[in-house]
């Protein structure tokens, strides 16, 4: 299934989500125009690698940053288009919503914390690899789970494929978004005890990610029905 818009339009133009695209979009503009030798180095420099965080450790090829700043440098770089493109699709569909709800600063921050969190859950669950992690899918599953708690009554447009055929249909966010975490968690299990060097997906740094965005969305609930409408100057109805 692949989401197409949602139907929950938003009163303000979401400013950080929009420079959050941005930023991804000329990181990796900056590790094409390297060739495949200078994004090799970009990606091994400035990507999460596990094993060299765990032990304090800066392997060649050295990073220009301190190793505890890769986690956030690692969320703006990406393999390729479709791994780009994918990440992107999704921030857009979902984030003006949550930017909305959240407020500006308050949105970049969350963002970057459930970037963080979601690296670091890979770092537990693959202390020994030695592979690089890249790209913003942890801080996005953060969003995703924001957005299901925020907006459980929204619709999602979806391409849905059936067999030879592909049609469109609205469905609930909710299904949308709680089979994506169910295939996160079906596919990561697999993966743990994995050899140090095997690459592929990084679905715990997801499932933290996600985690993340459903526990911050319901405190961010909570916090709402403490406060009157002026004070936080929030779309309340939304929630409802």
């Amino acid at each position: 299934m692949l989401p197409l818009k949602d139907d929950n339009p938003t009163r303000v133009f979401p400013f950080v989500t929009v420079l959050l695209i941005l930023a991804n979009v000329l990181a990796f503009l900056y590790e094409a125009f390297g060739g495949s030798s200078g994004a090799q180095l970009t990606v091994s420099s400035l990507g999460l690698i596990p094993s060299e965080l765990v032990h304090g450790v800066d392997a060649p090829p050295h990073s220009p940053i301190p190793l505890f700043l890769t986690p956030f440098t690692s969320m703006f770089l990406h393999a390729s288009w479709l791994h780009l493109g994918g990440n992107m699709l999704y921030l857009w569909i979902f984030g003006n919503n949550v930017e909305e709800a959240f407020g500006v600063f308050r949105f970049l921050l969350f963002y970057l914390f459930s970037g963080l969190i979601a690296a670091l859950t890979h770092v537990v669950t693959a202390p020994y690899s030695t592979v690089p992690v890249i790209g913003a899918s942890g801080a996005v599953a953060g969003v995703l789970g924001a957005y299901a708690v925020l907006y459980p009554h929204a619709r999602v447009l979806t391409l849905v494929p059936l067999f030879i055929f592909i049609r469109l249909a609205w469905l609930p966010a909710l299904l949308i978004l709680g089979v994506w975490f169910l295939l996160q968690i079906l596919e990561g299990i697999p993966t743990l005890g994995a050899a140090s060097d095997a690459g592929g997906v990084a679905f715990f740094a997801h499932i933290g990610g996600f985690i993340t965005g459903i526990l911050c969305g319901l405190a961010f609930k909570r916090r709402t029905r403490r406060f009157p409408r002026a004070h936080l100057n929030l779309p309340f109805d939304e929630f409802q």
